[in-house]
């Protein structure tokens, strides 16, 4: 029987790369992680990493109990908050993430759902990205989290996490209400060639989507705040483009956002281990989430597959 610090150990080793980077994660000394390490592999009766200069890298062996580690770590999670539940009379804690617009468009409903459902939990909320919020559910770090279309070659979603639809939503132009293009139906890049822009700092889809459209467009301002964001294109410092669900929670009275043509639909989710399904708390949250989520009256929610068209990198 392996010990569960240690296999924790071992995930957080496959994580960071590096045993000092682990030890500082887990609030360990880097001896002590060294020390749990060789302790396991005994218990194991072959080598679970290599080095690679400063680096370790998991052997084959190492690699597949890591994978078991991340099952067994979670089933461990779930035993502890269904025995917190049932101890706690409703109460227990939820440590979920969300990128920015899903804290700002969708969380803060849920979470008010929730309080009226169960008052006594407690949820922790980190706001980082998508990406980042995968790697969170791989180790344990969070017990859910929302995120937006990790299916394509660069993140592809791990085939062991439970994914649950909540809502698709569309890429918005923010222009200035007395803005000529402001009375249109919808916008396309190419009839806002010659405009300046307020992009936030991730921007790598909407550059190449410009660079399809035949031009290089002129920044004027960059800002990953939201309200920064509609102040600048309220007082006519340039265009922006946003999500619908940020722009849900918010939009100037001065700025009025237009659907942009040709861009693809960003679809929304939860990810998790399968079987935090089966916590109480966990599956209360995830109904205040799709609660919340019908309620914004925004895109149905569908399954993100291989198939579907290149994502919305730029959450």
């Amino acid at each position: 029987m392996y010990d569960p610090r240690q296999l924790q150990v071992l995930v957080e080793v496959a994580r960071s790369g590096t045993f000092t980077a682990a030890a500082d994660a887990l609030g360990y000394t880097q001896p002590a992680v060294s020390y749990q390490m060789r302790t396991l592999e005994r218990a194991v009766g072959a080598p679970l990493t290599s080095r690679y200069g400063r680096r370790v890298r998991l052997t084959p062996v190492g690699a597949a109990l890591a994978r078991h580690a991340e099952t067994v770590l979670a089933t461990l999670r779930t035993a502890q908050n269904e025995l917190a539940s049932l101890v706690s009379e409703g109460g227990g804690q939820v440590r979920m993430s969300a990128f920015q617009s899903g804290c700002v468009g969708l969380v803060p409903s849920a979470l008010a759902r929730l309080r009226r459902t169960h008052p006594e939990l407690e949820v922790v909320l980190t706001q980082t990205e998508c990406a980042i919020s995968h790697r969170l559910v791989l180790s344990g770090e969070v017990d859910l989290a929302v995120v937006c279309d990790l299916d394509d070659a660069e993140n592809p979603p791990d085939p062991r996490l439970q994914r649950i639809p909540l809502l698709s939503d569309h890429r918005c132009v923010l222009l200035p209400a007395d803005h000529p293009a402001a009375n249109a139906a919808s916008v396309s890049l190419d009839e806002l060639a010659g405009e300046r822009w307020i992009l936030e700092t991730v921007r790598t889809r909407f550059l190449a989507a410009c660079r399809e459209a035949g031009f290089t467009p002129r920044i004027a301002a960059t800002s990953d705040d939201q309200l920064t964001i509609h102040s600048l294109v309220a007082h006519r410092i340039g265009l922006a483009i946003m999500n619908e669900l940020g722009i849900a929670a918010h939009t100037h009275p001065q700025v009025v956002a237009r659907p942009l043509r040709g861009w693809p639909t960003r679809h929304i989710y939860a990810m998790l281990w399968p079987d935090l399904l089966k916590s109480a708390q966990v599956s209360a949250m995830l109904s205040a989430l799709g609660s919340a989520a019908s309620a914004l009256g925004l895109g149905a929610a569908v399954e993100v597959s291989g198939d579907s068209a290149q994502p919305d990198r730029d959450c």
